[in-house]
């Protein structure tokens, strides 16, 4: 069974893009991702992506490294999305009008490994409705001040997270089991 990741690049004060979703920020911060990334790509079957997130700011943009994980990623892209872009998508991207199919598309394209989340907005609707299995954080070492959080709800919450590495917590990437009950 394909279990929902959100996987995501943040400033160390909590910030996934920066003002009005600016991505340049993370250019200088990508370099060469490693093992870590390209062990995570290698478990993922599918992607589900937020429309911002998919037509948004990409640092890699006109480049060779242009797209999710740096231009590496070849497989099924599920954007949930209520406006779809006119003319043909490519052929391994499907768009998608409504959370639940959404996920379920996701999921089968998965083929059980993983679904990865890209996008602060898509992310919160999984945790909302309880669907979100893991989350996996890579700081970068950089203070934005202002942007779009790795996580926000309005009114506060806590939901409890499980390490899933727990010697690996406290260096620059952390990796958690959302707790459940987790709809909010």
């Amino acid at each position: 069974m394909s279990k929902l990741l959100y996987s995501a690049t943040m400033s160390l004060d909590g910030f996934i893009a920066g003002v009005d979703g600016d991505m340049s920020w993370l250019t200088e911060h990508l370099g060469n991702p490693g093992t870590e990334v390209d062990d995570l790509m290698a478990g993922i079957g599918a992607l589900l992506i937020g429309k911002r997130t998919f037509t948004g700011d990409d640092p890699n943009r006109g480049t060779d490294a242009e797209g999710a994980f740096g231009g590496k990623w070849q497989g099924p892209s599920i954007v949930l999305t209520h406006d779809p872009p006119a003319g043909p998508p490519d052929a391994d991207t499907t768009f998608v009008g409504d959370f639940d199919t959404a996920v379920r598309v996701a999921k089968d394209a998965a083929g059980g490994e993983y679904v990865c989340i890209l996008g602060a907005n898509v992310a919160k609707q999984c945790l909302e409705a309880g669907v979100l299995d893991e989350i996996l954080v890579f700081i970068a070492p950089v203070l934005l001040g202002d942007g779009v959080r790795l996580f926000e709800h309005a009114e506060g919450t806590n939901v409890r997270l499980e390490p899933i590495e727990p010697e690996r917590v406290g260096g620059a990437t952390l990796w958690f089991r959302v707790g459940r009950p987790a709809p909010l």
